[in-house]
């Protein structure tokens, strides 16, 4: 379907980039494949393969791990299946070369691997479609009834799950699970983009336990990885799973429709703009996912377009929906009945979906990964399609619709990943102990640092050394203190007071934001009025509310120092690593008005205040090294400086953006002096703060080059302007960045 004519002469497209459909190159099934099998791959569609899916299935067949990086809808599982269901169904198989001793009367076994529930059913509903008889696919996760369980650990050929299950449930369990794990072939990682930061760090710690007890079992797995949205695919495998060799899958053979990439400016709020694009293209007839930043505004935009477009037609979707809830839009999606849904990124992993027309951003999700995930849901079946980005408001959404080659033509984003974390693994190594003891030749699985890791834990009494190893010395599991993901805590249930039907859930770490006493909870397009916040039982109970309005948080955050660690002195700063306290409180929340976002009053709340004690670097300058600065520069000048320090600092500490975090001040209160802080985002500190202290001058010298050089002429996402500030990037000065960089490092 073309651009529709009222969008290709509206003044507010402001760029069209339109992608050529292209061919494929198909070819026939590997010899190694069954009969039975092509039979059922044929029944749903597939008679023959993409020229990169039968490389992908034929390399692991002979036993190498692969990681596949090619486009949304490029036929990733069915490259992954082929070889997990011959090893499935056919027990006499053996890999090209030795992958160790397997019990081949049990049969060959297979994990797969997803970062959400959501994906993990989806990919069993399409293992299903397939019919073949005899394989046994089952999803495990935290829904799973006891039958459920039982079967996945007695009779699961194909067990799909997450790597929070694993980590929890299955390998502490290891004794119950001794088929799966002496027969396991295959560990397929989907979505491998995801795992990255601390939550990365941590998994690559659970794949490495996993490998360690399927060795002790006889088994020695290969790992499959499949990504849409990748630069270095196989460098990720390697370092997430530890094997030291992956084909790398990356030339996509697919056919592939022709899109056409749309940059909307709006001259009205952005989200109004998404609803109305949204309503108007499901009444022509095309099928639409519009995403949105926020669950509130997934709510809203589903809302406004319900007005325009018929509230059958369009619902919304979000984390936070129960899991009935969430199924049920999928099969709508999934049917094609249901013709728009507004959406948050839990849509981007959730399920795959066929037969969408167009794809509406609004708002930059952060990464180009992220965006080209999501726009990949456009053209899914075979027919042209429409992805179109409405930016909103904000220095990096104007930004990329004033350079829209950052867009269109920049690589995505590498994943980083840092396995060795010391911090996360201390904890996994004391997981891994509890499940068999360590020994000194674990090392092949848990890296050269595993000595001092296993000296620091014997140290703080968590480990006990004996001739047989390293033993875990306390009563309760490891695994327990361990949160892969760092959210911590139980959701909160928003309950209707007069049924006591639960409505869905919400992170703790939202709760106070979104469902506080007073506040708007949306819910599938309906607004529901919080009339009681229970925290302390993580409750909020909500009635039925009024129209016209919704809430916004008000708060504020702060960082206390706790204790200094280290100091030295860099020309006219001193820099320091230590201990921080971060807190964060909701104050209050403001209503604003549905359509014009207008303010209609305040309201004060009395909500407790939060702390997360972490580590952090940071410097600070006398104010007599400043005597000759602006005054009125200094505040955007620390907070640029600030920004790009944390944009740079992966390249010296292998770690993660959306894994650190910063503040900056002209006069903190615990240092009385201008300072800049960048601090870790996990509990208790993940070693990224400590290794930018111990390279601070190339560091910071790193960040002065790339303000200096940085085409822009007032800030840009290439240097200043940050996807996750708090203060929506205000005030940010780049010139006074740099000479507040250059008065530090002269």
């Amino acid at each position: 379907m073309p651009v529709p004519e009222w969008m290709s002469q509206d003044p507010r497209l402001r760029h069209h980039h339109h992608r050529d459909a292209q061919p494929g190159l198909t070819v026939a099934f590997p010899d190694w494949v069954s009969d039975p099998v092509r039979d059922a791959f044929a029944g749903v569609g597939i008679e023959r393969l993409w020229q990169h899916q039968a490389d992908a299935a034929s390399a692991a067949f002979s036993g190498r791990s692969v990681a596949m990086a090619t486009p949304t809808a490029s036929g990733k599982s069915a490259a992954y299946l082929l070889p997990v269901i011959a090893a499935g169904l056919d027990r006499r198989l053996g890999f090209a070369v030795d992958r160790g001793p397997l019990d081949l009367d049990r049969g060959h076994s297979a994990l797969y691997l997803a970062p959400t529930k959501a994906l993990a059913h989806d990919q069993l509903r399409a293992c299903r479609e397939l019919g073949l008889p005899g394989w046994q696919p089952i999803a495990l996760d935290g829904d799973s009834s006891d039958g459920e369980r039982r079967f996945a650990r007695e009779l699961g050929q194909f067990v799909l799950t997450n790597p929070d299950m694993l980590h929890r449930s299955v390998l502490p369990s290891h004794h119950r699970w001794t088929r799966l794990l002496s027969t396991l072939r295959y560990v397929v990682i989907d979505e491998a983009h995801r795992y990255r930061g601390v939550f990365g760090a941590h998994t690559a710690a659970v794949l490495r336990r996993l490998r360690r007890l399927a060795h002790h079992y006889g088994a020695d797995p290969v790992f499959i990885s499949a990504s849409a949205t990748l630069s270095g695919p196989g460098e990720l495998l390697q370092r997430l799973s530890g094997v030291p060799e992956v084909v790398e899958i990356t030339e996509d053979a697919s056919a592939r429709p022709a899109v056409d990439y749309l940059i909307w400016q709006p001259v009205d709020d952005p989200h109004h703009e998404a609803a109305e694009v949204m309503a108007r293209l499901v009444t022509e007839g095309r099928q639409v996912l519009t995403f949105t930043t926020s669950r509130v505004q997934a709510e809203l935009v589903a809302l406004r377009a319900q007005e325009q477009a018929g509230a059958a037609s369009v619902k919304s979707y979000r984390s936070g929906y129960l899991a009935e809830d969430r199924r049920a839009l999928e099969a709508g999606l999934q049917s094609g009945r249901l013709r728009g849904v507004a959406c948050t990124n839990a849509l981007e992993l959730g399920v795959d979906i066929a037969g969408v027309d167009a794809v509406i951003n609004c708002g930059f999700p952060g990464t180009l990964a992220s965006l080209r995930q999501q726009a990949g849901r456009a053209g899914r079946a075979g027919a042209d399609a429409l992805a179109v980005l409405i930016p909103k408001a904000d220095p990096l959404d104007a930004y990329l619709c004033e350079h829209p080659e950052l867009i269109f033509e920049a690589p995505v984003e590498r994943t980083v990943l840092h396995p060795e974390n010391p911090q996360v693994l201390a904890l996994q190594v004391a997981a891994a102990a509890q499940e068999l003891p360590v020994t000194e030749e674990d090392d092949r699985w848990f890296g050269p640092t595993l000595p001092a890791v296993l000296e620091r834990l014997t140290a703080t009494g968590y480990l006990r050394h004996r001739p047989a190893g390293w033993f875990w010395t306390r009563p309760d599991r490891a695994v327990d203190s361990i949160d892969l993901r760092a959210a911590g805590g139980h959701s909160v249930e928003v309950v209707d007071q007069a049924t006591g039907r639960v409505l869905g859930q919400v992170d703790p770490s939202a709760a106070d934001r979104s469902v506080h006493s007073g506040a708007i909870y949306l819910h599938q397009g309906e607004p529901w009025l919080v009339t009681d916040y229970r925290p302390n039982e993580n409750t909020a109970l909500v009635r039925p509310g009024r129209d016209g309005y919704f809430t916004q948080a008000l708060g504020h955050s702060d960082i206390e120092i706790i204790e200094q660690l280290r100091r030295d002195r860099l020309g006219a700063a001193e820099v320091f690593f230590g201990t921080v306290e971060l807190s964060s409180q909701v104050t209050g929340f403001l209503r604003r008005d549905e359509v014009s976002g207008t303010v209609w009053d305040s309201t004060p709340l009395e909500l407790p205040r939060h702390t997360l004690r972490t580590q952090a670097v940071w410097y600070t300058v006398d104010a007599a090294a400043l005597a000759d600065f602006p005054a009125k520069d200094l505040p955007g000048a620390a907070h640029a400086a600030e920004h790009t320090a944390i944009g740079l600092l992966p390249a010296f500490a292998p770690c993660d953006r959306w894994d650190i975090g910063g503040l900056s001040t002209t006069l903190h209160p615990d240092t009385g002096k201008l300072t800049v802080f960048v601090h870790d985002g996990a509990a208790g500190g993940a070693g990224f703060a400590e290794q930018g202290y111990a390279r601070i001058e190339p560091w910071l010298s790193a960040t002065l080059d790339r303000l200096r050089k940085c085409p822009c002429e007032a800030g840009c996402p290439a240097c200043v302007v940050s996807p996750k500030c708090g203060n929506g990037n205000e005030p940010l000065n780049k010139a006074a960045a740099a000479r507040l960089l250059e008065l530090i490092l002269s």
